[in-house]
């Protein structure tokens, strides 16, 4: 008998936003795995420390967060094979995952690698862009609405494209490139629609319409633009 991989969402931030399953899930393993940069505290870890048992054998996925390229997945090859000889003995590995697994989660290159060779269960969790959509207590969509996710990396030429195509538009991983973006948005007449959240959930968020976003913004912020009528004004 092998082990079950678990990819577990634990949330945006606010441990109380971690799910019953994902609770009980990492309270029960006795290997867990988190991604974590090279300085610093594991952001996963942190989220869901507090329901981790004491003996866990813990297993931290190293990727320096830097602008440069980093061989990111040899971290995960190096990773993958390490909690492969857990399963093997028939061990349970919980890997932590920051908002849902599978959105924009890293847990999808551990489960491109182990799925084939052992059981996986993925564990949806509440993602950054729920969390941002109620700190800014706005509707992402109503109706037919079109909600367009774009990666804040993209260049401005597909993100023009992007935004014009949708009636709603999440862009994620803001990060350094709030003052190109800001910029963007302005040319297209859209920033009084638009809302600016960084650290959803937690103690330091900051809520701000676009207009007054700090020039400086960490990885985990997000912008919110709804093109339509406010849809809780309108009526159906």
């Amino acid at each position: 008998m092998t082990g079950t991989l678990y990819g577990i969402g634990v949330g945006p931030g606010d441990p109380e936003l971690m799910t019953l399953k994902a609770h009980r899930l990492i309270s029960e393993a006795r290997i867990v795995a988190y991604p974590a940069p090279d300085s610093g505290e594991s952001f996963a870890r942190s989220i869901a420390a507090g329901a981790m048992r004491a003996d866990a054998v813990e297993i931290p996925m190293v990727v320096p967060m830097r602008v440069e390229r980093f061989p990111a997945q040899d971290v995960y090859a190096g990773a993958a094979e390490t909690m492969a000889e857990h399963l093997a003995a028939g061990e349970d590995v919980a890997v932590l995952c920051e908002g849902d697994p599978f959105f924009y989660g890293s847990f999808m290159y551990l489960f491109a690698r182990l799925s084939e060779r052992f059981p996986c269960e993925v564990v949806p969790g509440v993602s950054s862009l729920a969390a941002c959509s109620a700190a800014l207590a706005r509707p992402l969509t109503a109706r037919n609405d079109v909600l367009t996710v774009i990666p804040g990396p993209l260049d401005d030429r597909a993100m023009r494209a992007r935004i014009d195509g949708a009636e709603a538009v999440a862009i994620m991983k803001v990060g350094r490139h709030l003052p190109r973006l800001r910029a963007l948005i302005d040319a297209m007449d859209l920033t009084t629609r638009a809302g600016y959240v960084e650290r959803a959930s937690l103690g330091e968020q900051i809520v701000l319409p676009l207009a007054d976003a700090p020039d400086a913004a960490p990885y985990f912020s997000m912008i919110l633009i709804y093109k339509g009528d406010d849809p809780w004004l309108t009526t159906p």
